[in-house]
């Protein structure tokens, strides 16, 4: 890949993943071009990138829109997640350096100043620290990178539903980080991954719900505009 065409990729990679792009949004090439003031094929590289990446699609007539999914699509993603996070945390549990554990403890603590606060999107910011530091603790590159595709994918939809949930998911998650960093510092790998995995299963559940009410009342919708 050329390097216009890197940092074209770079750029709408953090535009879905901060929200600026949504599912279904549509990516055109000419006003991509015009955007970046390059011309199509640079766009197109980056796009074709996107497409492999999962967090495009590329369909005949429609050109490029921001990935969509379905309820169950999003399950098997998300069931995905808590079994990977989970080998993570076993691993890093075994593996990471007092010097990893002690960034791990660190990160947990800045974490927990923000619980309480509006500044929902430091939190997420820490959040995401958080889990690539476990990730990466587990020093096994190919299961770090399965992990990091996983949750770039997701983040486009989770971030669409966060709004909704419960105003004291803040502090929930931090509490159940903590048992997460307990587990990892005394190095205890089976608490490791059930700690990780009840904490991302619940949140999935979560989500999954939130989509299917969703999905209900927008069919409920459609019935009275008919």
């Amino acid at each position: 890949m050329t390097t216009i065409a890197a940092r074209i990729q770079d750029t709408l990679t953090a535009q879905i993943l901060n929200g600026e792009l949504l599912p279904g949004d549509k990516l055109d090439e000419t006003a991509l071009a015009a955007q970046f003031s390059v011309s199509r094929t640079p766009i197109r590289e980056a796009l074709r990138e996107l497409g492999v990446r999962g967090l495009i699609e590329v369909t005949p007539r429609r050109g490029s829109i921001v990935a969509q999914i379905s309820a169950p699509q999003l399950a098997d993603m998300l069931d995905a997640e808590c079994e990977l996070e989970g080998l993570c945390a076993r691993l890093a549990s075994q593996r990471m350096t007092a010097a990893e554990k002690s960034a791990l403890e660190d990160c947990h603590s800045r974490a927990k100043q923000l619980t309480g606060s509006r500044n929902e999107s430091r939190y997420l910011a820490l959040n995401q620290t958080f889990h690539e530091i476990i990730s990466d603790g587990a020093h096994n590159e190919t299961l770090a990178n399965m992990v990091r595709d996983l949750r770039a994918r997701l983040i486009p939809f989770l971030r669409q539903t966060q709004f909704e949930l419960k105003e004291d998911r803040l502090a929930r998650s931090h509490d159940e980080h903590a048992l997460i960093v307990d587990a990892i510092v005394k190095s205890d790998s089976d608490a490791a991954y059930a700690a990780m995995r009840r904490h991302n299963a619940r949140l999935a559940s979560a989500i999954i719900k939130l989509l299917r009410s969703e999905t209900k009342r927008a069919g409920r919708r459609q019935k009275v505009k008919g």
